[in-house]
C-alpha cells in the first residue's frame, strides 16, 4: 500500500503514462481508465494508478468518500465490463486538508488486449486513447507466454479448418467488439481471433479456447470437452439408468442446448396445496441455481483432463462433478467468497455471450436461489483434490418420504 508521501508524489507527476486522475467514479469513466492501465501499452511491467478525487492539474477536488462509493469502485473488477478481468487493489481513503483521495492500483494484464465494453483503451503519454488496429496487434504480440492458462495454450496441430468461422463472426464478434471498431476493422480472421485470444499468430493455430468455443469437433483436441448427463431410477449409482444424454460440440451452441435441457427436462413444476385455498407452483429444483452451478463447472473445469463434466440426477438429489478442484487463491476457508480463474478466456466468453452477469457471484446466487425454492443448502465436497463436486437436494415435496405438499412461503 502506498504511503501518503508516495500519493503526494503521484499527485504532482502530471506527465506520467501510468497515472490517471479523475473526480468521477462513473463506470464509463473508471472502466476505460482501468482498461488502459491494465493494457500497459508502454510496457512498464509495473502497476499503474487511478487517483480518484483529483483534478487534472493534480489538485484535490475536496471530495469526501462514502462507503457506497467505495463499494462501487471495487465493482469495476467484478461486473464483467472490463475483460479479461483486471487485477486491481482499492486503497483506504487518504485524508488531506484539501480533500480525500482513493487510489486504485491496476496491475498489467498478462492477457492483453484488455477491453472495456468492447473497446480497447491504452495510455499514450499523459492521455488515454482508443487503440487502433496496429496498437492492438502490438498488445496481442506482447502477451506474456509464461502466464498462459490452459485455454490460452495453442492447440498444436489444429488449423483454421478446425473452427467454424460463422460461429465467431456472426455471434461472438458483434457481442465482444463495439460497432465503431468493427466498422473500422480491416483485419484478417486470424487477427480478429487472436485479438480475443482464440488464435496464436506466432504458431498459426487456434488456442484451446478457440477450439472449445468455435471448434468443429472440440473432442478431437480435448477428449474431455463434453457434458455427460445420467438419470438414475433410484438414489445410488447401482440403480438402473433411466436416461442418459451427451452434450458435446462447440460451447457457443452446446451451452444453449444444455440450458434448454435443464429448463425443460430436469426442472419440473406442478401445482401444490398450501395452507390456504390457493395453489402454488412448486419446483423440484431452482432452474437458476442449476444453471449457475453448471456454468460454474464449464468455466472452472480442468480441460487438460480427459474426463467430462458429469451431471447425475438421482431420485433424491442432483450431483454435478467436474475435473479440477479449487484453483489459485481459492481454498476451502474462503470458498465461495474468493475467486480465481483456471480458464480466463472461457470465463470472458461466458460473460460476452450473456451466460454470466457478474464474476464471483454464480455459486452464491445458486445458494440463494435454492434457499428461496425450498431445496435447502447444496453440499460442496471440497476434499476432492482433483475434482469439484456439488450435491443439490431435491425439494421435499418431490421426496418419496414426505407428503406432496409445500409450505406457504414456497
Amino acid at each position: 500500500m502506498l504511503t501518503e508521501e508516495q500519493v503526494v508524489t503521484l499527485l504532482a507527476d502530471l506527465e506520467s503514462d501510468w497515472i490517471e486522475r479523475t473526480i468521477s467514479i462513473k463506470e464509463d469513466k473508471l472502466g476505460p481508465a482501468v482498461c488502459a492501465l491494465a493494457n500497459d501499452f508502454p510496457n512498464h511491467r509495473r502497476p499503474g494508478y487511478v487517483l480518484l478525487g483529483v483534478l487534472d492539474d493534480g489538485s484535490l477536488a475536496g471530495h469526501t468518500w462514502t462507503d457506497p462509493e467505495l463499494a462501487a469502485i471495487g465493482g469495476v473488477r467484478s461486473n464483467g465490463n472490463v475483460l479479461p478481468q483486471p487485477s486491481l487493489v482499492v486503497s483506504p481513503v487518504y485524508k488531506f486538508a484539501a480533500g480525500e483521495v482513493v487510489v486504485v492500483e491496476v496491475r498489467p494484464s498478462p492477457y492483453p488486449p484488455v477491453r472495456y465494453d468492447g473497446r480497447c483503451w491504452i495510455r499514450i503519454g499523459p492521455r488515454r486513447a482508443k487503440a487502433n488496429p496496429e496498437e492492438e496487434r502490438m498488445l496481442t504480440e506482447k502477451r506474456a507466454a509464461h502466464a498462459k492458462t490452459y485455454d490460452l495454450v495453442p492447440a498444436l496441430g489444429a488449423t483454421l479448418d478446425d473452427l467454424v468461422p460463422d460461429y465467431f463472426r456472426s455471434t461472438y464478434l458483434p457481442a465482444a467488439i463495439d460497432r465503431d471498431t468493427l466498422r473500422e476493422n480491416g483485419r484478417t480472421l486470424e487477427e480478429q481471433l487472436a485479438s480475443l485470444r482464440f488464435y496464436d499468430v506466432k504458431l498459426c493455430c487456434p488456442t484451446h479456447a478457440g477450439i472449445l468455443l468455435f471448434g468443429v469437433n472440440p473432442e478431437f483436441n480435448l477428449p474431455g470437452a463434453y457434458v455427460q448427463y445420467v438419470r438414475y431410477a433410484g438414489e445410488e449409482m447401482t440403480s438402473d439408468v433411466a436416461f442418459e444424454k451427451k452434450f458435446s460440440g462447440a460451447l457457443i451452441t452446446g451451452l444453449t442446448a444444455l440450458d434448454d435441457f435443464l429448463k425443460n427436462n430436469i426442472v419440473k413444476e406442478r401445482p401444490v396445496r398450501t395452507d390456504t385455498f390457493r395453489e402454488a407452483v412448486g419446483r423440484n429444483y431452482s432452474y437458476w441455481a442449476l444453471r449457475e452451478l453448471v456454468l460454474n463447472a464449464v468455466m472452472h473445469r480442468n480441460y487438460e483432463s480427459n474426463a467430462p463434466i458429469y451431471i447425475y440426477e438421482f431420485s433424491n438429489r442432483l450431483e454435478i462433478l467436474n475435473p479440477g478442484g479449487l484453483f489459485g487463491d481459492v481454498n476451502p476457508q474462503n470458498f465461495p467468497n474468493a475467486s480465481d480463474y483456471r480458464n480466463v478466456v472461457v470465463a470472458e466468453a461466458l460473460k460476452v455471450l450473456g451466460y454470466v452477469n457478474r464474476f464471483n457471484y454464480g455459486v452464491k446466487r445458486a445458494i440463494d436461489e435454492l434457499a428461496k425454492n425450498g431445496n435447502g443448502p447444496p453440499d460442496f465436497d471440497l476434499s476432492l483434490v482433483t475434482k469439484f463436486k456439488v450435491s443439490v437436494p431435491i425439494h421435499p415435496a418431490w421426496s418419496r418420504e414426505t407428503p406432496q405438499e409445500i409450505p406457504q412461503e414456497a
